[in-house]
């Protein structure tokens, strides 16, 4: 029995240790879900397997029937609710959408507990490694790799002085964007008129250049420049 208190604790201990180092790295980068809500769900994922691990300890006295529960149901029902929690890191935003890698963060930590619930250490360890390289090596390697940014843009005019659309659309493509999609739109009651699109680009610094562009047109009432991320 006191060998068994000795896994439980150990395994709740690697459970911690893995969910807070992944949750290190997302509060680092900013993140609502960081160091304490992956350590948590760490956590949770390890105790419930534990019911199944050490069944014996609390089902026997209840029953005097045998019963043999299946520790791969117990699995199932955590990663399909670890679904709900990541939903609720999903941000969308018009056509912007963040916390996609949150949400996938906070899906693997819930199966490293799980590894660490049954005392399967050593593929916990290796998950905990590879799910650190994902999101800190592969972060340096899609900045350096040629990949396509994209932005909403909104760009708004006085009713009597829009800029026309090719003379518009030639001031994007000057700065190295390409158009997606356009949308047009009234608005004070008429009086102002606005361009609504989704733009792609290679390079981040030409939404700077963009912007500066734009700073100086005076016939400009308002624009926004919204680049997607995850």
């Amino acid at each position: 029995m006191n060998d068994d208190y000795l896994q439980i604790l150990l395994r709740l201990l690697a459970a911690l240790a893995a969910g807070g180092i992944i949750g290190l790295e997302r509060s680092f980068r900013g993140r609502a879900a960081g160091f304490r809500t992956h350590a948590l769900v760490c956590i949770a994922s390890s105790l419930l397997m534990l019911i199944t691990v050490y069944e014996e300890q609390w089902f026997s006295a209840l029953s005097s029937t045998r019963v043999v529960i299946d520790p791969t149901r117990m699995a199932q029902g955590i990663m399909t609710g670890i679904g709900f929690l990541g939903a609720g890191v999903i941000v969308k935003e018009g056509l912007t959408v963040r916390g996609l890698t949150t949400a996938a963060s906070i899906w693997v930590t819930a199966a490293i507990g799980i590894l660490t619930g049954i005392g399967f250490y050593y593929a916990a360890g290796l998950g905990v490694m590879l799910a650190l390289g994902t999101l800190s090596v592969f972060r340096w390697i899609e900045g350096r790799m040629p990949i396509e940014l994209y932005a909403n843009f909104a760009v708004r005019f006085a009713r009597d002085a829009v800029m026309p659309e090719p003379r518009l659309r030639e001031l994007v493509a000057r700065f190295g964007f390409s158009v997606a999609n356009l949308n047009y739109r009234l608005l004070a009651e008429g009086e102002q008129f606005e361009y609504r699109m989704v733009m792609r680009t290679l390079k981040a610094d030409n939404v700077r250049m963009l912007a500066e562009a734009l700073n100086a047109d005076a016939g400009i009432i308002e624009y926004r420049i919204s680049p997607t991320s995850d």
